[in-house]
């Protein structure tokens, strides 16, 4: 429970894309020979699909492979090699931040590790992350060159945006004129109880802000076709994606058409991605719910712990009393249960309050996830009774 994987049956409801390709059907609609070289940034009807998804243009969509996270990872080291589009590189202009919302995803953080960027944190709230800290940090201090977002069902939170913060992000003044937004887009599908969130599109709304090249727009596949071969996209303005390509023209010979032909025919279009959505909701609501009601019987009435109810996403937030988290993920270990470090949603893997913990319920059967949530209680109580005895 690490990580937010699919379990095993919710992988099955593509099985049909091993076989949806007949021996000669590799031509896409635009007469593109999907064996051979060519076609950097991807099909067009692909494209088509993820702008459905994403409610943007299909020529404001550049393609990936099976990773959006590797795509993140491109952008900021040629940001930080060549520089954003005409700026100066930004490993020549010093130590450089980014605005890191916490609780956080973790692998936001090891990018910025890798390349030496410095995360300043700001909190997150119920509606996206402190929009007072984070104007005053962007628009005061030119180091500053990015700032992470999951805009719906935050990792893991799962909170989603509220239209006044999606605008108020997408109306900043950055001191760094070379500043962008990196808008995670991983989860913005994944609900499974109530409707899809809708939340204003921060290409639109940087447009209309004079901030049009601010944005970089990322999802994927990973959790809807094949997590180990999916295809992933990243939204950006037409001048950003001309930027772009220049890149991959010294980078790649093209991405693998071939995958990306069976997940067209596979689901057609958006409105065939979401129809498969629907089965994959089926399958996690109840582990959500499950680990909810768990939870509820268990410690709801001892105050030593709370946690998030989310409609959508892969986690639950779970925050034990202060000093508790990392005790607490210790005893599950002891008894078998693999967790999220303790740490990880906080840059440099510090939590200020040890009391974070970021549960993951897709993976494991239900039966599976009953027997680890219960062992899980009772750590919390015995980690808890530790804590209380000491003070």
């Amino acid at each position: 429970m690490s990580r937010g994987k699919p379990g095993p049956e919710q992988l099955d409801l593509a099985a049909g894309m091993h076989t949806c390709l007949a021996e000669n059907d590799y031509i896409s609609s635009d007469g593109v020979d999907c064996r051979n070289y060519g076609v950097l940034d991807g099909l067009y009807e692909m494209k088509e699909i993820f702008a459905g998804l994403l409610d943007v243009s299909p020529d404001e969509v550049i393609l990936g492979g099976n990773s959006s996270l590797s795509m993140m990872f491109d952008n900021i080291a040629s940001n930080a090699s060549h520089g954003v589009r005409d700026s100066i590189p930004w490993q020549r202009q010093g130590d450089i931040k980014f605005i890191c919302p916490v609780p956080g995803y973790d692998r936001h953080f090891s990018i910025c590790d890798y390349f030496h960027i410095k995360m300043v944190t700001v909190g997150m709230t119920p509606g996206g992350p402190d929009m007072d800290a984070v104007e005053r940090l962007v628009e005061s201090d030119p180091l500053i060159k990015g700032m992470w977002c999951v805009p719906i069902f935050s990792n893991p939170d799962g909170c989603t945006y509220s239209d006044d913060t999606v605008r108020r992000i997408a109306n900043l003044k950055p001191a760094a004129h070379d500043f962008r937004i990196y808008w995670d887009n991983a989860y913005s599908v994944h609900h499974f109880r109530g409707d899809r969130p809708e939340i204003p599109c921060i290409l639109r709304e940087c447009e209309k802000s004079g901030n049009p090249h601010m944005p970089l727009v990322f999802t994927s596949f990973s959790k809807i076709s094949f997590s180990g071969a999916a295809v992933s996209a990243m939204a950006t303005s037409k001048s950003n994606c001309d930027f772009i390509r220049k890149r991959l023209a010294v980078q790649s010979v093209g991405p693998d058409k071939l995958n990306q032909l069976r997940h067209i025919r596979f689901f057609g279009n958006a409105e065939g991605v979401f129809k498969h959505l629907v089965k994959i909701a089926d399958i996690i609501r109840p582990k959500f719910e499950t680990v909810i009601q768990i939870f509820n019987e268990n410690l709801s009435h001892l105050e030593i712990a709370n946690w998030t109810d989310p409609s959508g996403g892969y986690f639950i937030s779970f925050n034990t009393l202060p000093g508790c988290a990392a005790k607490t993920i210790s005893l599950c270990k002891e008894a078998g249960i693999t967790l999220t470090p303790a740490g990880a949603t906080y840059p440099y893997g510090n939590d200020p309050n040890d009391s974070n913990i970021r549960i993951a319920p897709t993976y494991p059967s239900l039966g599976e996830l009953k027997q680890a949530m219960e062992i899980f209680c009772v750590a919390v109580r015995i980690a808890a009774l530790e804590k209380q005895i000491q003070a």
